[in-house]
């Protein structure tokens, strides 16, 4: 019942679902070769994986708003990261991060596409669906960045500040047992995020040009399904 725990649990259902929403379409693609898919059905599946891997980020910086309270605040922990706080810090990154990528997808749904309705990926990512259409995407593309921006920079700020509070906290214990365990407390945390934010970077910070479409594809592949598959694996053998 302690809050890092509770915060696994939502984790692990939120990564149950964001691997549902791809691998089964992605194995019919290569396996039974049924690479069709509605524009409801592919608009649906962006909503989702746009949802959900934005929660995941905001769940990363609460967890590491968590391990900083354990390792700086450890006397007052228990008063500050309460059962309440802990379940209203997790609400808020779903509802936050399912609203905010509703905009985009009702804006990607007024759109008009056309040509030869052909997606250069293995699931219905933002820019594929973006060069498909025939209208000015100006404006989504602009609201799509911003609330992008603001669900994984902004976290990635929280996580950088929380894990420079916790290296300068532990540097200042004696050398020993003490230090070990203070970091073993959010190695299996820290290990995480590398794997998420560092496909995430190498997949959307890349040149949008055609000859770096092999390795977006590639990228997103390791962190659609890749890594939510190592994240229980990691957490099973640090608990």
């Amino acid at each position: 019942h302690e809050p890092m725990y509770y915060l696994l649990v939502n984790l692990s259902f939120l990564e149950i679902w964001y691997t549902t929403n791809i691998v089964p379409k992605m194995l019919l693609i290569i396996i039974a070769e049924q690479k069709s898919i509605s524009v409801a059905g592919c608009l649906a599946q962006f909503y989702f994986f746009g949802s959900l891997a934005a929660t995941e980020c905001l769940l990363l910086a609460v967890m590491s708003y968590d391990r900083y309270l354990a390792i700086c605040q450890p006397l007052h922990y228990p008063f500050l990261m309460t059962g309440p706080l802990c379940i209203r810090l997790a609400a808020s990154s779903w509802l936050c991060c399912f609203l905010l990528t509703a905009i985009t997808m009702v804006l990607l749904s007024r759109q008009t596409f056309c040509g030869p309705n052909e997606i250069d990926h293995f699931f219905c990512d933002f820019t594929p669906l973006v060069h498909l259409s025939c209208m000015d995407t100006s404006l989504t593309e602009t609201i799509a960045y911003a609330t992008s921006s603001a669900v994984t920079l902004v976290p990635f700020l929280l996580i950088t500040a929380s894990y420079s509070c916790i290296l300068a906290a532990i540097l200042r214990i004696p050398p020993g047992t003490g230090r070990q365990k203070a970091f073993s407390t959010c190695s299996s945390h820290l290990t995480m995020v590398t794997m998420f934010y560092g496909t995430l970077i190498a997949t959307y910070l890349v040149p949008s040009a055609n000859s770096s479409q092999l390795l977006r594809k590639g990228s997103s592949l390791l962190y659609t399904i890749l890594t939510p598959m190592f994240n229980p694996i990691v957490y099973s053998m640090k608990t």
